[in-house]
């Protein structure tokens, strides 16, 4: 489904700042732009339908199946492009029973069809497939299949793929902006083992006397990165969380041998429930149940099927991000990778250039459980801890069309930025009204960065451009510059993009003040006893003892 395709965006983010936006320079391949970018190929047809149907043989190491594709035509064409990456490769493409001509150019394939693609109409292919796909190295940040076993020497198999895309190990259109409407997995596997995919399960086939089929519905839209497999020797207990739209299923996958162990320790998602509806509101997918399943690397956030390796350890493997002890409360894939299905699966980057919207929404979401359960102090207190690791290296947003996302500190930064933009707005009240607005209004929606610095400026009634363009497109960090003499305090921005423009609170003698510091000096007329700067806001600061006053007056 396509769901919100805005061009301008990508071509011109932010035009009154367009033009010093990367500093890095990088080359991309004519395999870049096909992966990256919306191409006539991929764009005359819009996505209703997948029915992905694979066995998975664990001993080879192989895969073979077929994803039906159900789409509606929008524009008259008759090519359509497809992506699996090698060594993968389609054996056949039918279009109502008779095979179709295709060309490949690297992972792109391009499908010529028999039929007239009339408007409005919907039709579908049939795509089949085999091969040894891409072992995932260091998963999930080098993705594709992770082929391991458990203790007791069972199979225990999973994909992830995000970045890399799902072509890496299924055919599918492989671009963020169509999201398929729904989708059926089925998944052959020994008989000895158990599948766990995404949605519901419909029902367990048995083909031989060898293997069985698990059979996987989603109803709601999801992203192609968002899907997934899950195979060991798993376990389930369950329980009913009573939400904002009534009952939900969760759904817990273990292997055999953590079932007590994970029943003590899982008791972190109901806690993240309670969290993330009050600031984020309902959970997006209560049709599809949520599922939490034990896989051989750290976790990700695959939609109604979040995957965790955390080793049953609080924190990020036992450590705490932020260095303040609050990341020791709770278990950080399980919090952080739930908060994905707000932030990534209910709202969707368009292009992987804004990945932002994803990891600094969700880093920013430990923030808020922190705040949830042990006071809003906790919460500060963790996400102003984790500024150590911000490199400021290149911008959080990235090059567009290419298939390229920005720097790593889209987590923590991007967490910042949030914190400090909810210091901006100085009402809590309407910044979770905003954070709720979000999911209402671009529910089940891929989206811009842009779309969402809007959202978020008209929701709190202030101008955010400036704020948004200096964190997100810029690399510095802008310094608070004050200076001392007998007649007040003198300030302005430094260290920032032309026309700068953002509030800070400081305390002045005591009392709570707030500042509108511009790039040129500015003059507070009192006597000034002692000054302290409010640290919710991602910033530097610099006092002059010594006044030069034509440096400020000029």
């Amino acid at each position: 489904m396509i769901r919100f395709f805005i061009l301008l965006f990508i071509l011109f983010p932010f035009l009154s700042y367009s033009q010093n936006i990367f500093a890095e320079k990088e080359n991309f391949t004519r395999q870049d732009t096909l992966r990256g970018s919306i191409t006539e190929e991929r764009s005359w047809w819009d996505l209703i339908y997948y029915h992905l149907d694979i066995k998975v043989e664990p001993d080879k190491k192989f895969i073979e199946g077929h994803n039906t594709v159900k789409f509606q035509v929008l524009e008259q064409n008759h090519v359509m492009q497809i992506d699996l990456q090698e060594p993968l490769r389609i054996t056949r493409v039918e279009e109502n029973g008779k095979s179709l001509k295709f060309t490949r150019e690297g992972n792109v394939y391009l499908i010529f069809l028999n039929k007239k693609q009339i408007v409005g109409e919907v039709n579908e292919i049939k795509i089949s497939y085999k091969g040894k796909p891409k072992v995932a190295v260091r998963a999930p940040w080098d993705g594709g299949f992770s082929w391991d076993r458990d203790e007791n020497g069972n199979h225990f198999i999973a994909t992830s793929c995000q970045g890399l895309g799902a072509s890496v190990w299924w055919p599918n259109k492989d671009h963020m902006y169509d999201e398929v409407d729904s989708m059926l997995i089925s998944v052959n596997i020994p008989k000895e083992l158990v599948n766990v995919s995404n949605g519901r399960l419909l029902e367990i086939t048995y083909p031989d006397d060898k293997t069985t089929t698990y059979h996987w519905f989603v109803s709601n839209p999801i992203n192609n990165y968002g899907v997934n497999i899950n195979i060991g020797d798993y376990v389930r207990f369950s329980e009913i969380y009573n939400g904002e739209k009534g009952s939900l299923d969760i759904d817990y996958y273990v292997l055999r041998y953590n079932k007590e162990k994970a029943k003590v320790h899982f008791k972190d998602v109901p806690k993240m429930f309670d969290a993330f509806e009050y600031w984020f509101g309902p959970y997006p997918f209560y049709e599809d149940s949520y599922k939490l399943v034990e896989v051989p690397y750290l976790g990700m956030e695959h939609q109604s099927s979040i995957t965790y390796g955390n080793k049953y350890l609080k924190g990020y493997l036992g450590r705490d991000p932020s260095d303040t002890g609050w990341g020791l409360k709770f278990d950080f894939i399980i919090i952080h990778e739930s908060g994905h299905e707000w932030f990534a699966n209910n709202i969707t980057y368009i292009d992987i250039a804004d990945m932002w919207i994803h990891e600094g929404f969700t880093a920013y979401s430990e923030n808020l459980f922190l705040d949830y359960h042990f006071g809003k102090k906790a919460g500060a207190d963790y996400t102003i801890g984790t500024r150590k690791g911000i490199q400021n290296d290149k911008p959080i947003i990235g090059p567009y069309n290419v298939n390229k996302n920005g720097s790593k500190d889209m987590y923590s930064k991007g967490a910042n930025l949030l914190h400090t933009i909810r210091q901006i707005t100085n009402n809590d009240e309407l910044w979770r009204k905003t954070l709720r607005g979000l999911n209402e209004k671009f529910y089940h929606k891929t989206v811009s960065s842009i779309q969402v610095e809007e959202f978020i400026s008209e929701s709190v009634g202030l101008d955010l451009k400036y704020v948004f363009n200096q964190y997100l497109r810029d690399v510095r960090i802008p310094i608070f510059e004050y200076q001392i003499d007998e007649n007040g305090l003198n300030y302005r921005w430094s260290n920032s993009i032309d026309n700068f423009d953002m509030p800070l609170d400081i305390k002045l003698n005591g009392e709570k003040t707030r500042l509108f510091p511009k790039n040129n000096w500015s003059e507070f007329k009192t006597k000034v006893n002692t000054l302290e700067i409010d640290r919710n806001f991602y910033i530097e600061s610099k006092f002059d003892s010594v006044l030069d006053y034509l440096c400020y007056q000029g």
